[in-house]
């Protein structure tokens, strides 16, 4: 690590002597890197390039930060997980030779991210997960874990009240951290119906529940929140981030998702996934085996190309 700091400490803007720090000193110095990229995107990708070289130095690094984490567990705790969240979210790009950077970060440097000496939980794109890289994926990391939307509705398009039960303690947990006595359906929202309206048109996706919160909170002086609120926010989720995430060309295929509950296993399908525009969900048959079904996002059903699309469908 001494030998390869002189050209890190620079790009970390950090005067230290690395053999002078603890192994927790180490890590934070290596975390200033990844500050530095995300401040300053013009340094990007000669830090990038530097780490690269040196990736097996970080990897010793992390490892013996983790040895010493592990030293100092409490007796009753036997390992450590760490979980490396939001990697779901990188945008792929076309990285050339037929690679995304999807592809480029899990399957082309497996190696690196499966080197740490301890259980690792990676947030990988659903997009991969369901690609014709499965397999290897498969094969480097075990079977992907792929976490379904909490049911709101089902297949019928009926409410599914055990689901929307979920969102309500999704939201209780979070408003009784402040005060345990508050009632959700009666002082956070004025009334049952302006709770199960908002926690429905998430459509299961516990961070679009956390972004319609905080938009229906930036339209109210005070509580409780309103139905007239509720679809405030809504309208402004549909309007200025779900609409312009569908392309002319996809209003037909969300309509047939819509009907069908199904999607091909294709790359135009894939990328709607990606984006939320359609969701996945899990049930169970009768022999206790789960199934998965599909829909397009609530927020998306209510613009005027949706309904277009799917009136057309219907009536062929």
């Amino acid at each position: 690590l001494e030998s390869r700091w002189n050209e890190l400490k620079d790009l970390a803007l950090s005067e230290v002597e690395f053999e002078k720090l603890t192994v927790e000193a180490q890590i934070q110095i290596f975390s200033k890197l990844t500050t530095t990229l995300r401040r300053n995107p013009n340094s990007r990708e000669t830090i990038r390039k530097q780490v690269d070289n040196y990736s097996d130095s970080l990897i010793t690094a992390l490892n013996e930060f983790i040895k010493d984490a592990q030293d100092k567990l409490p007796e009753e705790k036997s390992n450590i997980v760490v979980i490396a969240d939001n990697l779901d979210r990188i945008i792929p790009l076309e990285k050339g030779n037929d690679r995304t950077s999807h592809e480029e970060i899990f399957l082309d440097y497996s190696s690196q991210l499966t080197a740490l000496n301890c259980h690792v939980v990676y947030t990988v794109p659903i997009s991969l997960a369901y690609s014709s890289q499965a397999t290897e994926l498969r094969n480097i990391y075990g079977t992907p874990q792929v976490l379904p939307m909490i049911m709101v509705k089902n297949r019928d398009n009926k409410p599914y009240s055990q689901g929307l039960d979920k969102l309500k303690e999704v939201i209780e947990k979070r408003v009784h951290l402040v005060d345990p006595r508050i009632d959700i359906d009666t002082q956070i929202f004025d009334s049952q119906d302006s709770r199960i309206e908002l926690c429905a048109m998430t459509g299961g996706h516990v961070r679009e529940l956390m972004l319609l919160m905080q938009s229906v909170m930036r339209y109210i002086d005070d509580f409780p929140i309103t139905t007239k609120i509720v679809r405030r926010a809504v309208s402004d989720a549909r309007d200025s981030t779900y609409r312009n995430a569908v392309s002319a060309e996809e209003w037909h295929k969300l309509a047939e998702v819509s009907v069908s509950k199904t999607i091909p296993n294709d790359e135009d399908y894939r990328s709607l996934l990606f984006r939320r525009c359609v969701l996945e969900y899990r049930e169970f048959d009768g022999e206790g085996n789960p199934v998965r079904w599909y829909d397009v996002h609530p927020v998306i059903e209510g613009t005027p190309e949706f309904k277009s699309a799917l009136r057309d469908l219907t009536n062929q």
